[in-house]
């Protein structure tokens, strides 16, 4: 009772933020109140009558965790909150049950009929309208013009790099769920041949999920699979890989973990080479998170991955040049093609630390923001043994530079990545991660 008391307290002062964090976009952009749709339940194929489940729109799960489609929230600077929820009940789908009774005190909350009705409960003056649905916001007379205005949306936008206490004990939560699918899958790995469908499902049961809840479709790559850095296609029988890559996190409130661990098994010298490069990876990871520091740019943590990624690759002699030499020919480009990192929320890649593009190297990056207190963001590096990347290499000028034989070696083992959840405090960082997943044998 004193955890979901301190969770109230919490969500009150973070519905308060909000709120004061609404009047000055408001203000700032001439809008007189703003309406946030819930989202509309989206069919599977225009030629079915199955449904999506709702992926609530993120503004609206700001306010509060509730995952039902055609509810509105009205906001007016200086008024209570509006929300307006459909009463109307169905006996084809019965909604996800919300076990979150520190939500309803803070709004006042009007029970509707029709999604149409909302139309009858706007404020006057310039309203304007958050969400994916433009026919809902026609239906509530508003005009184009209204539906997420640009400016408007920056500033919302905003709102979100930052988090509150709410917000992190969310996200801390959402850790702490998703530490026992990880640890579940690596005894099975570890102990059984499973394939990758029974492992992707044996994640859920460990976390208490279903599909639907997780913040994106798990990850699950056995062997070369790990090769394709979001392997969803599971297979269905056992593959005895020497590898496995899980990408899994859980949701607590609709707020997102998003961790990655990697696993070996097996003797041989390739096997042995690749738990190296495994535990390598492990410890280039928890040096750069060691590094966060606030007023950092984010892209430099990320240069500095392939700075340390290189020097692995060069300690483990797959590539037979000098540091220097790699860095020149930019090596480490064909093994980590991805960035080193997101922000981290409601949505898994985050809003608000991407509004300057990445250098020319960086393409996929996505966090290129000045590291500050409260953000929370990933850091996610990795070596992969990918064709499509590596033939032009062989196939190139500097082919000489790597050890075919060694690199071919490991290919069977796909690739690893490891990634941790960071929230950055003003004198350093706390790992929300790893104070849930203890370190394992590698």
């Amino acid at each position: 009772m004193q955890e979901l008391n301190g969770l109230a307290d919490l969500y009150r002062d973070h519905v308060a933020r909000l709120a004061t964090g609404y009047a000055s976009a408001l203000a700032a952009t001439g809008w007189d109140a703003v309406v946030i749709h819930s989202g509309t339940a989206l069919k599977r194929s225009q030629f079915d009558d199955q449904y999506w489940p709702l992926r609530p729109v993120p503004h609206f799960q700001h306010w509060l965790p509730l995952a039902q489609p055609d509810c509105a929230l009205v906001v007016v600077a200086g008024q209570r909150p509006v929300l307006h929820r459909l009463d109307a009940g169905s006996f084809w789908e019965a909604l996800p049950p919300l076990d979150a009774p520190h939500v309803w005190p803070q709004f006042d909350v009007r029970a509707l009929g029709q999604p149409e009705q909302v139309r009858d409960g706007l404020p006057r003056g310039r309203v304007a309208f958050i969400g994916e649905d433009r026919a809902r916001a026609a239906s509530w007379r508003l005009a184009d013009a209204a539906i997420n205005p640009a400016d408007l949306l920056e500033h919302l936008d905003a709102l979100r790099v930052h988090k509150s206490p709410y917000e992190i004990a969310c996200l801390a939560e959402a850790n702490r769920r998703a530490a026992p699918g990880h640890s579940a899958l690596r005894e099975a790995f570890q102990h059984s041949d499973a394939s990758e469908l029974d492992l992707h499902l044996a994640y859920l049961r460990a976390t208490g999920q279903d599909d639907p809840e997780t913040p994106y479709k798990n990850i699950v790559a056995l062997g070369a699979n790990a090769a394709t850095l979001h392997h969803i296609s599971y297979g269905r029988a056992a593959t005895g890989a020497g590898s496995l890559l899980v990408d899994a996190g859980a949701t607590h409130f609709g707020y997102a973990s998003d961790v990655t661990r990697t696993w070996v098994r097996g003797p041989g010298a390739a096997a042995d080479l690749f738990r190296q490069l495994v535990a390598g990876v492990d410890r280039l990871q928890q040096a750069l998170c060691g590094s966060v520091r606030v007023g950092l740019p984010y892209e430099e943590l990320h240069e500095r991955a392939h700075e340390d990624v290189t020097q692995l690759l060069c300690d483990l002699r797959l590539l037979r040049c000098s540091v220097a030499e790699a860095t020149a020919h930019k090596l480490s480009r064909a093994f980590l093609p991805h960035g080193l990192g997101h922000s981290l929320g409601l949505q898994c890649h985050d809003v608000g630390c991407a509004l300057v593009p990445p250098k020319a190297d960086n393409p996929w990056l996505r966090n290129t923001s000045i590291i500050a207190p409260q953000q929370v963001f990933t850091i996610e590096p990795g070596v992969y043994f990918i064709p499509v990347l590596l033939e032009p290499l062989r196939q190139g000028p500097h082919a000489a530079l790597l050890d075919w034989p060694m690199i071919d070696a490991l290919r069977p083992f796909g690739g690893v990545r490891i990634e941790d959840d960071l929230h950055v405090l003003p004198d350093g960082v706390r790992n929300l991660t790893r104070e849930v997943l203890v370190p394992e044998a590698i």
